[in-house]
């Protein structure tokens, strides 16, 4: 199992970015595939997540700025993340359980003025 996450970039407050995860090896349509995310001298937090049945949850910190979505021909998915805040800047991890857990290296998302 493989998971390639892209997508990060530097933003000003306000702006807009849309993160990517892109998997394989896997059964992807059957698969839980979550967004977490790492700032500097923190814990590592769950973002948002979204089931097989395309059923999302979010943090409450992220909740109406942020969409996450998947494409199970393209077996990506996505975390368009809208009105970003100072506090997101993170590094951004894409995991799934997939009889253990697989976490795609991170793409890192800047946002400052």
């Amino acid at each position: 199992v493989q998971l390639q996450a892209s997508g990060g970039g530097w933003v000003q407050p306000g702006g807009s970015l849309r993160l990517s995860c892109a998997a394989r090896g896997m059964n992807f349509r059957i698969a839980t595939i979550a967004w977490y995310r790492q700032a500097p001298g923190k814990q590592r937090e769950l973002v948002a997540q979204i089931t097989s049945g395309n059923s999302p949850t979010y943090a409450a910190s992220v909740n109406n700025r942020f969409t996450i979505s998947r494409d199970n021909v393209k077996r990506t998915a996505s975390l368009q993340m809208n009105d970003l805040k100072l506090e997101d800047s993170a590094i951004y991890y894409c995991y799934t359980f997939y009889g253990r857990d697989y976490w795609g290296k991170g793409t890192l998302v800047t946002v400052s003025s």
